[in-house]
């Protein structure tokens, strides 16, 4: 029952909230209290019960105050004493540290007006009546909330200095209060009249079910999460619409609020005219424009900055596609080495013989067949025995490689993080189901384990010019002398690589060990930079670290 209650006052209250249907949210959050802290809410609801009987005077006495200057003004309106929740009165002594009678003791009022214009002048009209506490007056009228919510709120200094607080608002927008997001259906709303938050609430809806596919149940929490329960900003577009984000969001989170596609082709992005990166956060008031282009691709990277529920979920989604894409062509390569080791290729196969392959593999395509065999589900050299209708005796003769790496090959490729193979090195290829082919150096001691499964190797080579630089780590033993890290750190950097990560393994009374994660184009850059710092009067010893 605890947890229950838990989750309704985690998940589903917050839901209710973030669709703005008020009065389901105020229902979840009492039962929720009622059930996780039953003596707390005991105990407030007889505080409550007794200050209800003292209060009704006031109340009635006020709002009859209101309503008789809004005749006055010939405005009609209805007012309304508003009852507290009980959740809402334990969440305010718990935040703000307040006693019971400081919360209780707080009259709520709410003016229902005929249209907006209605409501600014009674604004003025309870400003004429109470004098109105400073930096408590709020225009969700000009600013909606997230959810749709569009009221005017305003705390009053009331008789002997009790504090009123007062919610102006039309008709329709208490409609939209109480109903939320349900109020489109239920009213049958035209979608002239459809605001853009309420728009917007029934996007965030319709977006839960691709929230939910896109990932781990763990993924769904958090990116759910991350929408119910954000700090609001408010920007504008170059157009002047008003974009609300979560408190923290960059600017590829604004890009991603616009359009997926917008998200998808972003470069950059002008705040306020000025150019600035894509992670920069954004600030209230703003005014953000993005920056594409026809070319541009996500960049996996924007998922350690970005906020927004609706940004993770694409990127996501295209890196899955991407790793689809590039495991469907190292698995197509992967198959077609491996079928002319067996004197054949995918093109002397056939459609005939292909199509009776797959049926028999259980597959619908060959793309899904490669697909499998680039993210190491199934062995290429298997599947090629298989197509090529030949016997488990029969053993690839040609000492050709297997794959030829070009440094290319995104996410399909990776390399061992326990030895950084590079260009140069002699190498092997192992396949990982779901991951594709991890390279390994030769000398890397964690082979003795993948030996175990010899089926799962693959030669491979390096292509001869690899525009890239890779990962590789050295160690340096150091004299214990002022500046030698920085000194070592220059000499690299006069070699053309850059240092990524410098971590002090020991250090003892005249020496210290170093350890140094660069970037190199090949073993020859590598030797390069490796000489030159051995040359260093106060270096001892270089090394190339390999598990």
């Amino acid at each position: 029952k605890r947890r229950i209650a838990r989750e309704t006052l985690d998940i589903y209250a917050p839901i209710a909230n973030r669709l703005g249907i008020n009065r389901l949210k105020v229902q979840l959050e009492d039962l929720g209290f009622k059930h996780l802290h039953p003596f707390r809410y005991r105990v407030l609801e007889t505080a409550l019960k007794k200050s209800q009987g003292s209060q009704k005077q006031i109340v009635k006495k006020i709002s009859e105050e209101f309503e008789s200057a809004m005749a006055d003004e010939g405005i009609e309106g209805e007012v309304v004493g508003r009852q507290k929740h009980l959740y809402s009165i334990y969440k305010k002594m718990a935040e703000k540290k307040r006693q019971l009678s400081d919360v209780v003791d707080v009259y709520g009022f709410r003016i229902i007006c005929n249209d907006v214009n209605s409501c600014y002048q009674v604004l003025g009209i309870v400003h004429g009546l109470y004098k109105p506490m400073p930096g408590r007056f709020k225009d969700y009228i000009a600013i909606p909330r997230i959810n749709g919510y569009q009221s005017l709120h305003t705390t009053l200094f009331g008789p002997k200095g009790l504090p009123l607080e007062v919610q102006i608002r039309t008709r329709d927008m208490h409609r939209l209060a109480e109903s939320g997001v349900a109020s489109h259906w239920i009213y049958k709303a035209d979608e002239k009249s459809d605001a853009g938050p309420q728009r917007r609430t029934r996007e965030w809806l319709s977006n839960l079910e691709e929230l939910h596919q896109s990932g781990t149940p763990e993924e769904f929490l958090e990116s759910v999460k991350v929408d119910l329960f954000p700090d609001k900003i408010y920007v504008f577009t170059p157009k002047g619409d008003i974009m609300p984000l979560p408190k923290g969001a960059t600017a590829v989170d604004f890009a991603y609020a616009v359009h997926t596609d917008v998200g998808d082709r972003c470069i950059a992005a002008k705040v306020n005219r000025g150019l600035v990166p894509l992670r920069t956060e954004l600030q209230n008031s703003q005014t953000v424009e993005v920056v594409t282009s026809k070319g541009a691709k996500p960049n996996p990277n924007w998922l350690t900055f970005v906020r927004t529920a609706k940004a993770r979920t694409a990127i996501r989604q295209h890196m899955k596609n991407l790793r689809s894409s590039e495991s469907v062509d190292l698995g197509k390569r992967l198959l077609d080495r491996s079928l002319k080791d067996l004197g054949s290729s995918l093109r002397k196969i056939g459609k005939t013989r292909m199509s009776a392959a797959l049926a028999e593999l259980g597959l619908k395509t060959h793309t899904e067949l490669f697909e499998q065999i680039g993210l190491g589900e199934r062995l290429a050299p298997l599947v090629a025995r298989f197509l090529a209708d030949v016997g488990d005796e029969a053993k690839a003769g040609s000492n050709k490689a297997s794959l030829i790496i070009a440094g290319t090959e995104g996410m399909v490729v990776t390399y061992g993080k326990c030895c950084y193979p590079i260009p140069g090195d002699s190498v092997m290829g192992y396949l990982t189901a779901g991951r594709g082919v991890v390279i390994h150096r030769n000398q890397c001691g964690n082979l003795s384990n993948f030996r175990k499964q010899p089926e799962k190797w693959i030669s491979v080579s390096w292509e001869k010019d690899i525009g890239r630089e890779f990962p590789c780590q050295i160690q340096t033993d150091t004299r214990n002398k002022p500046g030698v890290l920085a000194e070592v750190a220059a000499t690299i950097g006069d070699c053309g690589s850059n240092i990524e990560q410098v971590e002090v393994l020991g250090r003892h009374d005249d020496c210290s060990v170093l350890l140094f994660l660069l970037q190199v184009r090949d073993r020859v850059h590598l030797a390069s930079i490796m000489r030159n710092v051995h040359k260093m009067k106060n270096v001892i010893r270089v090394s190339r670290d390999c598990a």
